[in-house]
C-alpha cells in the first residue's frame, strides 16, 4: 500500500479509502490510485482486511443439488453478483438437513449465507445458527431471514390462461415435488386460473424436476390435450413420451414449461414456457444479504421477481 501511495503521489490513507471504496475520494485521485495499483499488481489482502473489519468478505451458498438447470444457473448468477460487490462465494451442499451445511459455513466464518431453492424446505428455525445473516431463495419470509422468489404462482396462472385461450377445455398439470416451495406455488397458480375459469382442476401428476420423470408421466397424461409442466426439463421428457405414443405436439397436445432454460428454444418443437429471471433473483438475494451484513438493512422481508410467458411452437389453437 505504501508503494501504491508513493507511485500515485497520495497518502496511504487515501489508498486505503480507494481500496475500501470510500466515497470520500475525488474521481481524479481515485483513477490515479487505481492506475498505480494496476501498474504495481497490487491486490488487497483479504485476510488482513478481515482482521481489520471483522468481516471475511465471503458469503455461503447452500444447495441440495446442482443437477437441475435452475440451481446451476442460480449458482453462476449468484457468484457473479457477489463478485460485483467484492464478496467471494463458498458453496456447500445440504443432505437431509441444512444444519450440517450451516456448521461448515460457521467454521469458515462467512459473513452470511444464501439458501438456494430446494434447500429452502430444509430450514427449520432450530437449524438457523444465531447471528448468521440469511437470505432464502424460494421461501416465505420468516423470523430471522429475508426471502427472494420468482412470481411462481403468477407465471403458472399465465401459462394456464394461455392454454385456455387456445380453446382447451381443461389444462392438466405435471407438478414438481410436493415439498418444494416453487412447485407448490406453481400448482397454486394453475389451480387458481382454472377455478377463475369455472373449471374443476384434474388430478395432479407429480414428477421430481427431471426429464426422466416427465417421460414417465406420459402414460398418465396420454389423453390430455394441454399440459402445463412445472419446469422445462420435465416438459422435455413429456415431449418425448408424447412422440413415442404417436401423438403430435402441438397439433394434438399443447405443452408449456417453466424456467426458459437456454435449450428450451431448441426443443422439438421449441417450447412455450414461463421465463424466470435468474440474474435478477441472484442480484436481489445478494443485495439483500450484503445490505444486512453491512448494516444497511435487515429483518424479515420478501422480494418477488416477475415472470413472463414466452410463446413458441409447442402450443397451438384447437
Amino acid at each position: 500500500m505504501a508503494a501504491v501511495a508513493a507511485r500515485a503521489g497520495v497518502s496511504g490513507q487515501t489508498v486505503s479509502r480507494v481500496v475500501n471504496e470510500s466515497p470520500r475520494v475525488d474521481p481524479a485521485t481515485r483513477a490515479r490510485v487505481e492506475q498505480a495499483m494496476s501498474e504495481l499488481g497490487y491486490r488487497p489482502h483479504r485476510a488482513a482486511r478481515a482482521l481489520r473489519t471483522g468481516r471475511s468478505q465471503t458469503i455461503g451458498l447452500v444447495v441440495t443439488t446442482l443437477a437441475t438447470v435452475g440451481n446451476s444457473r442460480m449458482l453462476q448468477a449468484t457468484a457473479e453478483a457477489a463478485a460485483e460487490r467484492g464478496y467471494a462465494l463458498t458453496l456447500v451442499t445440504a443432505g437431509s438437513s441444512v444444519a450440517e451445511a450451516f456448521e461448515r459455513l460457521a467454521e469458515q466464518e462467512v459473513d452470511g449465507a444464501i439458501v438456494l431453492n430446494e434447500a429452502s424446505a430444509l430450514v427449520p428455525a432450530a437449524d438457523r445458527p444465531a447471528g448468521l445473516r440469511l437470505v432464502v431463495v424460494d421461501a416465505v419470509a420468516g423470523t430471522g431471514f429475508q426471502a427472494v422468489h420468482s412470481d411462481h404462482a403468477g407465471g403458472a396462472a399465465a401459462a394456464t390462461r394461455h392454454l385456455l385461450s387456445l380453446g382447451h377445455e381443461v389444462v392438466h398439470h405435471l407438478a414438481g415435488p410436493a415439498d418444494s416451495f416453487a412447485a407448490t406455488e406453481r400448482e397454486r397458480g394453475w389451480r387458481e386460473a382454472l377455478d377463475a375459469a369455472g373449471i374443476r382442476p384434474p388430478s395432479v401428476v407429480r414428477g421430481d424436476w427431471s426429464a426422466q420423470s416427465g417421460f414417465a408421466a406420459g402414460e398418465q397424461l396420454s389423453a390430455a390435450s394441454a399440459v402445463f409442466c412445472a419446469n422445462d426439463q420435465m416438459a422435455l421428457g413429456l415431449l418425448r413420451a408424447i412422440a413415442d405414443g404417436g401423438r403430435q405436439v402441438p397439433e394434438e397436445v399443447s405443452v408449456v414449461g417453466f424456467d426458459d432454460v437456454p435449450d428450451a428454444a431448441n426443443y422439438r418443437p421449441p417450447l412455450t414456457t414461463i421465463r424466470q429471471d435468474f440474474t435478477a433473483l441472484a442480484h436481489r438475494a445478494v443485495a439483500a444479504l450484503v445490505a444486512d451484513i453491512e448494516g444497511e438493512g435487515a429483518g424479515a422481508s420478501a422480494s418477488v421477481v416477475p415472470t413472463v410467458l414466452i410463446e413458441r411452437a409447442s402450443t397451438h389453437r384447437r
